[in-house]
């Protein structure tokens, strides 16, 4: 499926949330989730700067479905995120049975990213999300808003 007008909606509000995660000192990744009638259900941003590298949006989004959304449901909702899914989250995704994932920026993008402007390496292999969760529905990058994002990253230096 390709990334519709309302996808880019959802996707900017992503990097808003990214941009409130760097202006707060953290690394600039924001996710929401939206359910099957376009109600955003969730949304949050990385919490890493605090030691916690577990702290991702997409994580919370994960482990806040679990506890809020019914099972037959999340199949049918979206995430929303500024960057692709680490290793780390798509295992969450897939675990928790949501639906479709549409990102802004690859994972492969901010490791080309990360090497020219000299930010530290992932400890954690950027694995495409369908190699994590082979079923997942994946619609990314967005070819305008990988640009927003990767000047985030610029900002982070």
């Amino acid at each position: 499926m390709a990334i519709t007008d309302q996808d880019r909606v959802h996707l900017r509000r992503a990097v808003e949330l990214a941009e409130r995660a760097l202006a707060s000192g953290d690394e600039p990744f924001g996710s929401l989730l939206v359910s099957p009638e376009g109600d955003v259900l969730f949304s949050d941003h990385n919490h890493v700067a605090g030691g916690d590298h577990t702290q991702h949006p997409e994580f919370a989004i994960a482990r806040w479905a679990a506890g809020h959304v019914a099972p037959g449901t999340r199949p049918r909702c979206t995430v929303y995120t500024s960057g692709e899914h680490c290793a780390m989250c798509s295992a969450a995704h897939g675990w928790v049975g949501l639906g479709r994932i549409v990102y802004a920026s690859s994972s492969e993008q901010l490791g080309e990213w990360a090497a020219e402007l000299g930010l530290p390496r992932s400890p954690v292999a950027a694995l495409p999300i369908r190699t994590v969760v082979p079923g997942a529905e994946v619609d990314g990058p967005d070819p305008e808003l990988a640009l927003e994002v990767r000047r985030l990253h610029e900002r982070r230096r």
